[in-house]
C-alpha cells in the first residue's frame, strides 16, 4: 500500500510503498478515506533527533476516518463495514486517565516511545490504518469522511477548550477567539452550538476574518493596536469572559490578558512560544484562571461527532490526494491553508 512515511527527523516525509498490515488478537484494520494534515505533523517532521521518543520509520496522520475492513480474532465492539473516526491519542491503557476514556492525559505519557496513531506509531496518511482495538474507533455513520477526520484533532481540542471553559459562558457573557484557522473556526462554531455567549473573532488575514463570519462569530477583526478597545467595546465594556488563544505567541497572549475581565478563564491551546509572568501584585487580571487544554477525551470525540451530524459543526477543508501531500505540506507551512487540509487515497 501506498503510506506517507518519516524516515529522517528535519527531513520531508516521503511517499513510500509499505506491507499492508493484517490485524491479529484484539487489532481492527481500517481502510482510510481521509486523513487530516496539522501543525502538529510539521513539529514532529522538524523536530531535532531525540527532542521526541518514536522512532523511525513511521506512518503520518493523526487525524484518520474510514471503515473497519477486517478484525483480529479477538476483536470486538465494532464489526467489517463500520465507518468510524479514530480517536488520536494512545496512552497506556491500564491507567487511571486511560481507563476513564481520558488517553490525552495519561498518566504514563512521559514513559511512552509514542504518543498516537502518526506519533510513534504507524498513522493514516496511508491506504489502510492498523488499531490496537476497537477502544479508540467513535462510529460516523454517513458523516463525510473528509468532515470526519478533522474532528480527531481540530474538532476534539477545540471542544475540549470550550468544556473545560463553559460554565463561565452563560447569558450576557463574552468569548474571544484569538486564531481563526483550522482549530479556530470550529471553536467559534463549537461555542455558538454549545454556549449561551456572544463570539468575538480575531486574526491577521482578512480571510480568516471572512471564516470567523461564516463560522457564526458575532464580529471579527484583524489584529491591530487598538483590537483590544475594540474588543472591550463588543463585551459592553467590561472585557472578555473567556479567551481562547489558538496562536500563543506573545502578541496574542498580551492581548488576551488586555480583553480579560477580572474573574475571566483563558486557555492557551497554541504552542507560538509565548509565555506569560505569574507575579501578584502585577499586570494579570485579578482572579483570573489559565488552562492548557491538550487534545480530549474520547467520550468528547462522540459529543464532537454528534455536533457534526447534527449539522451544527462544519469543518472548512482543502482536499489533496495522498499523492500530493507535499504540495498540502507546503502550503500549511506557508500559511496559505484555508481551514483544515485533509488528504484522501488516490
Amino acid at each position: 500500500m501506498r503510506a506517507l512515511r518519516l524516515t529522517a527527523w528535519g527531513e520531508a516525509p516521503a511517499p513510500a510503498e509499505a506491507e499492508r498490515p493484517v490485524p491479529h488478537g484484539t487489532e481492527v484494520l481500517v481502510r482510510v478515506e481521509a486523513a487530516g494534515l496539522c501543525r502538529s505533523d510539521l513539529h514532529v517532521i522538524d523536530a531535532p533527533p531525540g527532542a521526541l521518543p518514536y522512532r523511525l520509520p513511521f506512518t503520518l496522520g493523526h487525524e484518520v476516518a474510514g471503515w473497519v475492513t477486517a478484525l483480529g480474532p479477538d476483536a470486538a465492539g465494532v464489526a467489517v463495514g463500520d465507518r468510524v473516526v479514530v480517536y488520536g491519542p494512545w496512552g497506556c491503557g491500564s491507567c487511571a486517565r486511560c481507563a476513564a476514556g481520558s488517553d490525552n492525559y495519561c498518566d504514563r505519557r512521559d514513559t511512552l516511545a509514542w504518543h498516537g496513531a502518526g506519533l510513534g506509531r504507524d498513522g493514516g496518511m496511508a491506504e489502510y490504518l492498523l488499531v490496537p482495538s476497537a477502544r479508540p474507533l467513535v462510529p460516523i455513520g454517513d458523516l463525510p469522511a473528509d468532515q470526519a477526520a478533522p474532528l480527531s484533532d481540530a474538532g476534539l481540542t477545540s471542544y475540549h477548550a470550550v468544556s473545560g471553559l463553559r460554565p463561565a459562558l452563560g447569558e450576557g457573557t463574552t468569548a474571544v477567539v484569538i486564531g481563526v484557522g483550522g482549530l479556530g473556526h470550529l471553536a467559534v462554531q463549537i461555542l455558538r452550538a454549545t454556549t449561551e455567549s456572544r463570539v468575538l473573532a480575531v486574526d491577521v488575514r482578512e480571510d480568516a476574518l471572512a471564516l470567523a463570519d461564516r463560522s457564526g462569530a458575532d464580529f471579527a477583526t484583524l489584529m491591530r493596536p487598538d483590537t483590544a478597545r475594540a474588543l472591550r467595546a463588543r463585551s459592553g465594556g467590561v472585557g472578555a469572559d473567556a479567551v481562547l488563544d489558538f496562536v500563543g505567541t506573545a502578541q496574542t497572549l498580551e492581548l488576551a490578558i488586555s480583553v480579560l475581565r477580572p474573574g475571566g478563564e483563558l486557555a492557551v491551546v497554541g504552542s507560538g512560544g509565548g509565555s506569560l509572568t505569574v507575579s501578584k501584585p502585577g499586570v494579570l487580571p485579578a482572579g483570573f484562571r489559565l488552562s492548557l487544554p491538550f487534545w480530549g477525551t474520547r467520550h468528547e470525540l462522540a459529543g464532537v461527532v454528534t455536533l457534526a451530524r447534527s449539522g451544527a459543526l462544519r469543518v472548512e477543508t482543502e482536499r489533496f490526494p495522498l499523492s500530493a501531500a507535499p504540495e498540502a505540506i507546503d502550503r500549511l507551512r506557508r500559511g496559505a491553508a484555508r481551514g483544515r487540509t485533509v488528504l484522501v487515497p488516490d
